[in-house]
């Protein structure tokens, strides 16, 4: 008996374990980018978010300031009936200040203009001078803290002693001197405009050494790295190191400061108005209406009340936005 020309030949049979994960179609890992990271991470922090979405409301509040009052039927620069207010004393008549369902916060002593309406126009106030002077610090102190850590030299050593003096200098001493004695019209601009132009120049002048610090380090920094190296030994030049290289990567720390700048920017500017040199009246403004409540603290709290609450929860809002962002961003200098 002769044996088969061909032998069938054996095939390895799969295994159970390689079945079960093809039946299961295991699914590829797949990378995650920093923002998605960062937003997952900020996602947890509740009360980051609850800041955050307090932030959008004031924003949404002052972008609609007209279109809310004009539904509301008040006019935050129209003096109400007389018959609000006591002829005596002065004081709104009711409890609370006069509150009550066509006054939701009730009304100003002596003129009688609706504080809601007030309280609304100057969410614009307070976040036009936070936003935009927080802009002008990043820009100017973005470009010079990088322009000092990358260049290193003489050009750090002057830069950093221009930081050094502006931090020294009394800002809001400053910004009274200067406020008081600008002309009403300007550029353009009068009498309210040229306060809140200059507030805004000048607050974010004085803003920018110390955002220009942190990008001053960090550029110190990355520009040690290996992958500015790398770009170096390619024949990259530096502006393309600058934007290309070191921009990006300075994106977070920028926007974490920013957002712990805002409030103090909206502090200096509700304090400037409480000292009489912020915007002129009737233009509605928290600072000026906590100053205008002094001489009815007793008799009408509620008018000194509002206001205060109305930076307190604004300030808050944004620190609270403000440290879940860090957090977020740099987990590994979180508290």
């Amino acid at each position: 008996m002769t044996a088969p020309l061909h032998e069938p030949t054996a095939e390895a049979a799969p295994s159970a374990a390689e079945e079960a994960a093809v039946n299961a179609g295991v699914k590829a890992v797949q990378g995650r980018s920093l923002g998605r990271i960062a937003w997952e991470r900020l996602k947890r922090d509740k009360l980051a978010l609850a800041g955050g979405i307090v932030v959008l409301f004031l924003i949404a509040v002052a972008l609609l300031a007209p279109v809310i009052t004009s539904l509301y039927g008040q006019d935050p620069n129209a003096y109400n009936d007389k018959d609000l207010i006591d002829p005596l004393f002065g004081t709104p008549k009711g409890s609370f200040g006069g509150i009550s369902g066509d006054h939701w916060l009730g009304v100003e002593p002596v003129n009688g203009r609706d504080i809601f309406a007030r309280i609304v126009y100057g969410a614009r106030i307070s976040l036009l001078v936070g936003f935009l002077s927080a802009i002008v610090a990043v820009i100017i102190g973005t470009v010079l803290g990088v322009l000092a850590g990358f260049f290193g030299g003489w050009v750090d050593s002057a830069i950093s002693r221009v930081m050094d003096g502006l931090l020294a200098f009394p800002q809001l001493l400053f910004i009274i001197a200067l406020v008081s004695v600008m002309p009403n019209n300007m550029l353009g601009l009068s009498g309210t405009g040229v306060r809140l132009f200059v507030m805004i120049l000048v607050i974010g002048f004085f803003g920018w050494p110390y955002i220009g610090r942190v990008v001053r380090g960090q550029t110190l920094s990355l520009r040690e790295r290996e992958y500015v190296e790398a770009a170096r030994s390619l024949g990259a030049g530096r502006l393309y190191i600058l934007f290309k290289e070191l921009l990006p990567n300075l994106v977070a720390p920028i926007i974490v400061y920013t957002t712990m700048m805002i409030p103090t920017n909206i502090l200096t500017e509700a304090a400037l108005s409480f000292l009489g040199v912020g915007v002129k009246p009737p233009t509605a403004s928290w600072g000026q209406m906590l100053s205008n409540a002094i001489d009815y603290y007793k008799s009408d709290p509620t008018y000194m009340v509002v206001p205060g609450v109305a930076i307190f929860i604004t300030v808050l809002a944004f620190n609270l936005f403000g440290d879940g962002v860090r957090d977020a961003l740099d987990p590994k200098g979180s508290r």
